[in-house]
């Protein structure tokens, strides 16, 4: 399953009623590191799907939940549990990084 689109109107409500951990990449078409990052995402959303909810925020049209997350740089994954943000990553990273971090909330 690829990532799907998250906004400021769906975001309370996937991010509660997951039955997963969902993984939110903050983004911007603008931003080099985001495109580079986001085949990674992308394959990780598809190989992780069974226990990971992935979704993307463009930064430029959700500046809100950037605001809300303290979003200061991206790209900037943050791992949402039980409704909280338990984990962020900022910046750009290989995938084996990315998954060593992502499995420790698992």
């Amino acid at each position: 399953m690829a990532s799907q689109a998250i906004t400021k109107d769906t975001f309370d409500s996937v991010i509660t009623e997951s039955d997963k951990p969902v993984l939110v990449d903050f983004w911007a078409s603008w931003c080099g590191p985001c495109r580079a990052l986001s085949p990674v995402v992308e394959e990780i959303a598809d190989e992780m799907s069974d226990r990971l909810a992935v979704y993307k925020c463009n930064v430029e049209e959700e500046q809100d939940l950037a605001m809300r997350f303290q979003v200061m740089s991206i790209p900037t994954l943050i791992l949402f549990k039980d409704g909280k943000a338990v984990h962020t990553m900022v910046g750009s990273a290989p995938k084996g990084r990315i998954v060593k971090e992502l499995e420790e909330y698992l």
